[in-house]
């Protein structure tokens, strides 16, 4: 149930003056009315932390015109919770001092069809003087976009979601269903589950434009429609915590974890970006490779550079390596193709006569571990700074990298991203593009929550990673 905005989206909601929390104030009114007439009685005000982990306080709904003018208190510190919700600290954030407001974005504001009596909204977080909190994931990503609007640019994004659904039996996984990957029986096996799903995230205003089985026991996948970076990352977060509830209600739990049991193919968390100027997507009807203009060239070619980076925002957990394997569709290399599975960015060009308006970059080395707001705003950070600095894309490549013979590889340009968490967060360390992005507090955070996440499963086997993981996300 979307409605109306009561700030630019690009922009961000302005310092909460007296005068801003009462226009909220008010507006909320109407929004609880509304919420309450589709049923529900009870929000859950939820944001991600910087292990990934999806965080909520709820209120009553009779709560919300104050939630929206005031917040609800929440301490600084979850933004340096571990994984297993241990804590550790670092140089700007940590500690049991302070707190921040979650303040709700009304806009957002939305009935949830899997768990009746509820609704749920996406929070900004604001220090108790009015004013953006440094550490905020959410606002982060929207200042980012604001940044691309600057230019000009627009972004559309759109995540896809790979879950594996069963239960689990003396530590085991055990799939909800047993026919083979992407086979019709899968779907046969789970037609109310899959029907239910699907249904529940249509009523709650998403576009859902694929639902399928994918390869691993038990998994499934679904794309919803593209949106602003901003919302994408909120569609992300609302579209798991759907099934999840569906799931629920069908007996079975949903795992979102990058490796549901070691040795098997995990769950991605691919994210799909197009850029636009005046209606125009950059990444198509141009000049070079397969139709990039220039500045769409540019914009990948940043995203590209910084990639090993990346790889600590998009895949930052322990678990995200055990995924991460050559010749698994996972891209594991730092290079591009069109229509390159193994490649870390695949050039979706569209079909002869859509190329306008479907061409966009997939980014495949991610996964649902992280916050989709890093994960937002990193990429427009790394893409603009492509841009800044005339960035070219190196020879495609072409097949799987793995593949090739050593001197081919080095031939090629392609070289294998990170390997491991704590190699992933040593290039984040070194990259001043995510570091100038982010801001210190919230950079310094977030690298102290990788670094504790390295420490706390140093020595663990790969079963035992999976194991300890497989339903935190």
């Amino acid at each position: 149930m979307p409605t109306p905005a009561v700030s630019d989206p690009a922009i961000g909601p302005v310092v909460l003056d007296a005068t801003r929390r009462a226009e909220r104030a008010r507006h909320a009114g109407p929004v609880a009315g509304q919420l309450s007439a589709a049923g529900a009685t009870m929000a859950a005000l939820c944001w991600v932390d910087n292990a990934g982990i999806a965080r909520a306080k709820t209120i009553p709904l009779g709560r919300l015109e104050r939630a929206a003018a005031w917040g609800v208190g929440m301490s600084p510190v979850f933004d340096v919770f571990l994984v297993n919700d241990g804590i550790t600290t670092s140089e700007h954030i940590g500690g049991p001092g302070g707190d921040l407001r979650l303040v709700p974005d009304l806009e957002r504001a939305t009935v949830l069809a899997g768990q009746p009596g509820w609704a749920w909204a996406p929070v900004d977080r604001y220090t108790q003087e009015g004013r953006v909190y440094a550490g905020c994931q959410r606002s982060f990503a929207r200042r980012m976009t604001g940044q691309a609007r600057e230019q000009g640019l627009e972004l559309r994004m759109a995540v896809e979601v790979e879950w594996a659904a069963g239960t689990e039996d003396a530590g085991r996984f055990r799939p909800a269903c047993t026919g083979p990957a992407y086979g019709m029986t899968r779907v046969v096996e789970l037609s109310d589950y899959g029907r239910e799903v699907a249904g529940a995230l249509e009523r709650q205003g998403l576009t859902v434009d694929q639902f399928h089985p994918e390869y691993a026991a038990g998994q499934l996948e679904v794309s919803v429609g593209a949106a602003g970076p901003v919302a994408a990352a909120d569609n992300s977060l609302l579209v798991r915590e759907t099934i999840r509830a569906v799931s629920a209600r069908h007996g079975f739990r949903a795992s979102f974890a990058p490796a549901v049991e070691a040795g098997t193919v995990g769950n991605g968390g691919h994210v799909h970006l197009s850029v636009w100027r005046d209606g125009r997507n950059l990444l198509a009807g141009g000049t070079g490779p397969y139709g990039l203009t220039a500045e769409g060239e540019a914009f990948a070619a940043g995203i590209l550079a910084e990639l090993p980076a990346l790889c600590a925002v998009g895949a930052p957990s322990v678990a995200s390596y055990l995924r991460l394997v050559p010749s698994h569709w996972a891209g594991v290399f730092q290079c591009w193709g069109r229509e390159n599975r193994e490649a870390a960015i695949r050039l979706v060009t569209g079909s002869a006569g859509e190329q306008e308006t479907s061409a966009n970059i997939e980014i495949k080395c991610f996964d649902l571990a992280a916050n989709p707001y890093l994960v937002a705003g990193s990429l427009i950070a790394a893409g603009l700074a492509g841009i800044r600095d005339g960035g070219r894309l190196p020879a495609e490549t072409g097949g799987d990298p793995a593949g090739l013979a050593e001197a081919e590889l080095a031939g090629s340009g392609a070289r294998r991203l990170p390997q491991s968490l704590p190699e992933a967060t040593a290039c984040l360390e070194r990259s001043t593009v995510l570091r100038a992005a982010m801001g210190d507090p919230l950079f310094g955070a977030f690298l102290a929550v990788r670094r504790g996440e390295a420490e706390l499963f140093a020595g663990a086997s790969a079963d035992e990673v999976a194991a300890q993981t497989r339903w935190r996300w």
